[in-house]
């Protein structure tokens, strides 16, 4: 995990940040190909940054801006924002989990996007077992640097991977100096991403896992807010509540997003993340879920790492597909 030990250096992102918002082949690792175009001659690889140079993902280099073609500018999205003119490593940190969308069987980058998990102050630590954050009514895992530094009260931006019980897996966590952001963030708003599930008419239950399956919290909202709302919809909720108040948040606004897990018809995708649902099925026809995304085996899949009998729940995997109506056909199953 990272945290942002240069208070300079974040603040030279958060300026630049401000501004935007004002102007609207290398392969690593056994059994790693490039995730490359489907039908629709799109790429999209999905999995936490292990470094810089170009954008290092799922052990391979992807190409940005310059190392594309002269001229080339890359489309890099932070929480929304276009900010295309900033450096990889001055925009993006080790950890943070992106899609990375590229071009037919090729890495080269067109678009990588950031959305966090979440952003507010931790509420609760418990280190019983393993190390965990109680933040805006979510659980979230920390190693134990972190957790040694983590303070209640602090406001935290957390990017990782969801497990089989709805927690975040904290793969980067960074204290949010809110004074100091030029109004990007302010000590008295907060949000938080995940599914809706048991949606009413003044509220539905948040949670990172589809179906309202694992750790969730309540969210009520004002009528109006509500319009367009639908189980199973991704959504972000911004808040002024620091915590739960009764086991629930009053959202002051929802934001329809579009999950990380969710490809192009025909796509060809490459996926990161911990096994969320166990394998149903017999044999080579399997189904199971990473992140909540369903993924499908047959004779043809290949496992490198393990076998069909390691898909246990919390087990690190990169799956390599292609998209099948709302479906991930796995090609290729590498265990991380």
């Amino acid at each position: 995990m990272n945290r942002r030990g240069q208070t300079a250096r974040f603040l030279t992102g958060a300026i630049l940040l401000t501004l935007a918002s004002f102007t609207f082949s290398a392969c690593g690792g056994s059994g790693t190909d490039l995730a490359g175009g489907g039908s629709s001659g799109t790429g999209v690889s999905t999995g936490s940054i292990t470094g810089f140079g170009s954008v290092f993902m799922n052990g391979m280099e992807f190409f940005t801006d310059s190392q594309v073609a002269p001229g080339f500018v890359t489309m890099k999205t932070f929480m929304g924002m276009d900010n295309s003119s900033m450096m990889d490593q001055d925009l993006f940190h080790t950890g943070m989990v992106v899609p990375i969308h590229h071009g037919p069987n090729d890495n080269n980058a067109h678009q990588i996007e950031y959305q966090n998990n979440l952003q507010g102050p931790i509420a609760a630590k418990n280190s019983a077992g393993e190390n965990t954050v109680t933040i805006l009514g979510q659980t979230v895992v920390v190693n134990d640097t972190d957790f040694a530094t983590l303070n209640l009260n602090d406001i935290a931006e957390v990017s990782g991977f969801v497990d089989s019980a709805g927690r975040i897996r904290a793969s980067y966590i960074a204290m949010v100096p809110c004074t100091m952001m030029m109004m990007m963030c302010t000590a008295s708003e907060f949000e938080v991403k995940g599914f809706v599930s048991g949606l009413s008419s003044s509220g539905f239950r948040l949670g990172p896992l589809p179906g309202g399956t694992g750790t969730t919290v309540a969210v009520s909202f004002a009528p109006a807010g509500g319009a367009g709302l639908a189980d199973g919809m991704y959504v972000q909720v911004v808040t002024k509540d620091a915590q739960p108040a009764s086991g629930s948040i009053t959202a002051t606004q929802i934001n329809k997003l579009t999950p990380r897990t969710v490809f192009p018809e025909k796509a060809v995708a490459d996926l990161e993340g911990l096994v969320t649902k166990s394998p149903s099925g017999s044999g080579i026809v399997l189904a199971f879920d990473v992140e909540g995304k369903r993924v499908q085996t047959d004779g043809t899949t290949q496992y490198f790492g393990g076998t069909s009998a390691n898909l246990l729940p919390d087990v690190k995997v990169q799956v390599q597909g292609t998209e099948n109506g709302g479906v991930l056909s796995a090609g290729k199953i590498i265990f991380r």
